[in-house]
């Protein structure tokens, strides 16, 4: 307990924003941190491995933030790569061979590989964005990213004019399953008589399948529509701006997406818990574990576009507001899955 409310504590004090740049995900990028003076047996060392492209201004540029901020504050040397699939390993792997004191994983997809890399390397230390799976030196930042959804859902169905609203997801993995189950219910517990549709395309940065699916929710009168697509995003709101629709972001704050037709965003403030574990990680006291961050830490929000606020009627925005204060609170509990 004292782990987990040290974690909130100090994930609601961080809220400096330092914003990464993408790599093109085919090669890895390393920097070492600035004010460095250690020998290079000596640095500290981070990677980041992410499923999509860091430019993807969404799931994946969220953690690179945090990884950019463990670099400048921390003096670390910092890496990156795209890994998906069978490369997780490997490349876990090929860090820890390479003496990297943390790898981070960032989905569910790199919690049960790091807990079996993990055992061959007790120097180094795995961490996933998501997932149940611990050992001595691996872990999971579970982010409740459920709470934020939830009021996503609700927001949509009282923006709807149609009653009809629509989810666009990539892999059909179990966080954003669950993420999407707390959509729907918040959209129900709204609107009773909404109906909410849902597809996966199975691809994090195809935009052309995205925008595929967004088009036949919209075809199925969906006027709101929220993602889970990592790059493939734009795909979503590029449908929208089309149809003349809504679209919902998600991880990262995309209120400011070109298309002009992003009312609101369901984020996740990462930053703040990437640094403290690894500050963590630094100085030795990590002990594998699964932290769970929500919106009493400051570490999930629901933000609306203030250019886009004036669309928004009063009676929603009052809604909306004490809908967040309730989840805030604890009095409205969202449940999550379990993985």
């Amino acid at each position: 307990m004292r782990k987990a409310l040290a974690w909130l504590s100090l994930a609601a004090m961080a809220s400096a924003v330092l914003l990464g740049c993408g790599n093109n995900g085919t090669s890895s990028t390393s920097t070492e941190g600035s004010g460095s003076t250690t020998s290079e047996s000596q640095e500290f060392k981070v990677a980041l491995l992410t499923p999509s492209e860091v430019s993807d201004a969404g799931w994946s540029a969220m953690a690179y933030d945090g990884l950019k901020a463990i670099e400048s504050d921390l003096g670390a040397r910092i890496d990156h790569q795209v890994a998906k699939d069978s490369q997780i390993k490997s490349a876990m792997r090929a860090y820890a061979q390479k003496g990297y004191n943390l790898v981070f994983g960032h989905g569910f997809e790199y919690n049960e590989p790091g807990v079996e890399v993990a055992a061959d390397f007790p120097d180094t230390i795995f961490v996933s964005s998501s997932g149940s799976k611990t050992a001595k030196n691996a872990g999971a930042i579970r982010f409740y990213l459920e709470q934020s959804f939830y009021i996503a859902g609700a927001f949509a169905a009282k923006m709807s004019k149609t009653g009809v609203v629509g989810m666009v997801g990539g892999p059909e993995v179990p966080s954003i399953k669950s993420t999407f189950k707390a959509f729907r219910a918040g959209a129900l517990a709204a609107n009773p008589s909404v109906k909410v549709l849902e597809v996966f395309t199975g691809e994090n940065d195809d935009i052309a399948k995205a925008k595929q699916a967004a088009q036949s929710e919209i075809g199925q009168k969906a006027d709101v529509l929220i993602h889970q697509a990592n790059s493939a995003a734009q795909g979503v709101f590029d449908a929208c701006k089309e149809a003349g629709v809504y679209a919902l972001g998600a991880n990262l704050n995309q209120n400011d997406n070109e298309s002009g037709v992003v009312l609101a965003s369901a984020l996740i403030q990462a930053k703040p818990a990437f640094l403290e574990l690894a500050k963590r990680v630094k100085e030795k006291k990590f002990d594998g574990d699964v932290v769970t961050l929500g919106m009493d830490s400051g570490a999930i929000d629901f933000v609306l576009n203030p250019g886009l606020e004036a669309k928004v009627p009063k009676d929603v925005l009052d809604y909306i507001k004490k809908l967040q204060e309730d989840v805030k609170s604890g009095k409205v509990v969202v449940a999550k899955d379990k993985f």
